[in-house]
């Protein structure tokens, strides 16, 4: 395409050079700068794409997109300035990529959690009624069969449009995504046409990017302000900021809840090992899932599907024959009848959640062994709080390490101990391996352990260096110890 087709949209400040200059890729990295390149200069935490202008002119690329005008400006380049480089590239790739996101009924999903569960239950949901769909999503990125690794919770602009475009020549009629609070504060879904979004909650997490909670509600609440009025906005009204979310939205605003009056509501009936009985609608379905926060779940997948246009009848069957998405409340059992759950929790309130869910199905004198840590460089305000989740709600609370990256594990493990009081029974266990080990190892037949933080990771970030770590394949082989 040519540069002046790209700009259509985009608000310029200047522009030097040629619009014509026929435009054959997308960038942000100079390090892959090259012949026929619209270069995007992004300003980042820790570095300066306007740094890195004169690395890719050299490497040839043909137009510059930026905010502040290099002072010197190679001959043959044109150079495109900006209020907002980033909202820019966003509204350029989707141009590049020919609109792929009108094509789609898509949908997003942000909160803090619920959102992997949520776009992955749909896509699988679709599939099951007969439609083409994508996902994109923290552990895996889908175009109908095709699977993608994920390499980020929502990833870049030109990623996203590449996807979406291979999704429409695939003929996918869905796409259902992730957004990260991140992604929205550093627009990467600018350009995108969403048919709806979903808010499932907001609770403690991010402080170390958004610094305040307040600026983190804040990031959530702009992707609903931006929402068209063909769109539809379905928020979880049990959060209290809920209706936060929707103050200044043009969609149309829809309700679901487990305790409030809303637009849609389910009730959890009966809970078993195996799953639940619930009331979706008015209408009852048993699924193969456990916890209010799964409930939660199911019913904003529900009334997305519904929302979309899907027959409630057949929205309904197919949920019951959804499976739990890998990672999220994983059940292993041993021959010796010790239960595992692996699970995603990360934060405070969703160990919580998970937690309060294993005590429902424990047997009444049975032990529930908690094994958790907090990533390195991440937020250090949620360690303690995690820890006294852990230790109020576990017969015993193993904490350890889970992607420590640059930060000691040790120093990890005091900011988590220092918000228990003296005396507080657990034990602190620098090596993950070890502390799942130690769990398994002393649990007895009936007993479960909540192996939590990680999921569906297979890696541990050590340093700058990622290693192979699954806590699905630590727990089998603690459980061939057993035999």
């Amino acid at each position: 395409m040519n540069l002046k087709e790209l700009l259509a949209d985009i608000e310029l400040l200047s522009l030097t050079g040629s619009d014509a200059v026929k435009i054959t890729a997308l960038g942000f990295d100079s390090r892959a700068a090259a012949p026929g390149m619209l270069f995007a200069a992004l300003r980042g935490e820790h570095s300066d794409g306007h740094d890195y202008i004169g690395a890719a002119v050299e490497k040839g690329v043909s137009a510059i997109l930026c905010e502040t005008l290099p002072e010197t400006l190679a001959e043959g380049v044109t150079c495109v300035q900006v209020p907002d480089s980033r909202r820019a590239l966003g509204l350029i790739a989707s141009a590049f990529y020919g609109h792929p996101s009108r094509n789609l009924a898509l949908v997003g999903v942000t909160g803090t959690n619920g959102k992997t569960t949520t776009a992955t239950l749909l896509y699988d949901l679709f599939r099951k009624l007969g439609y083409r769909a994508g996902l994109i999503s923290t552990v895996v990125y889908k175009v109908d069969d095709k699977t993608y690794p994920a390499t980020h919770t929502t990833p870049d602009p030109i990623r996203i449009n590449e996807l979406m475009a291979r999704m429409v020549d695939t003929g996918c009629d869905y796409c259902f995504m992730e957004v990260s609070s991140h992604s929205i504060v550093q627009c990467r879904t600018a350009g995108l046409t969403f048919r709806g979004g979903i808010f499932s909650n907001i609770t403690h997490d991010h402080l170390d990017y958004h610094g305040t909670f307040a600026e983190y509600i804040k990031a959530k609440k702009r992707f609903f302000d931006e929402l068209p009025k063909e769109a539809f906005a379905l928020v979880n009204i049990d959060d209290k900021n809920g209706r936060v979310m929707v103050q200044n939205t043009k969609a149309g605003i829809r309700t679901y809840s487990l305790k409030s009056a809303s637009d849609l509501k389910c009730k959890i009936i009966e809970t078993l090992p195996e799953g639940m009985l619930l009331n979706i609608d008015g209408r009852e379905i048993w699924v193969k899932f456990l916890g209010g926060f799964n409930a939660y779940n199911l019913l904003a997948v529900y009334a997305s599907a519904v929302l979309l246009g899907a027959r409630p009848d057949e929205v309904l069957m197919a949920l019951s024959r959804l499976e739990p998405v890998n990672g999220r409340f994983q059940t292993l059992r041993s021959a010796t009848g010790v239960t595992a759950v692996v699970d995603y929790a990360h934060t405070p309130d969703a160990l919580s959640n998970v937690l309060a869910t294993i005590q429902e199905i424990l047997p009444g004198d049975k032990k529930l062994y908690t094994v958790v840590g907090c990533g390195g460089n991440r937020d250090r305000t949620k360690r303690p709080v995690m820890a006294r989740v852990a230790v109020e709600n576990s017969s015993l609370a193993i904490l350890t390490s889970d992607n420590p990256r640059k930060e000691k594990p040790e120093d990890i493990l005091a900011d988590m101990t220092a918000g228990l009081a003296a005396g507080t029974r657990c034990l602190t266990v620098v090596d993950r391996r070890e502390a799942i080990r130690a769990a398994i190892l002393t649990a007895a037949p009936g007993d479960i352990v909540l192996v939590a933080g990680k999921g569906h990771e297979d890696y541990q970030i050590i340093g700058e260096t990622k290693y192979h770590f699954d806590d699905k394949e630590e727990v089998l082989n603690c459980f061939a110890v057993l035999k």
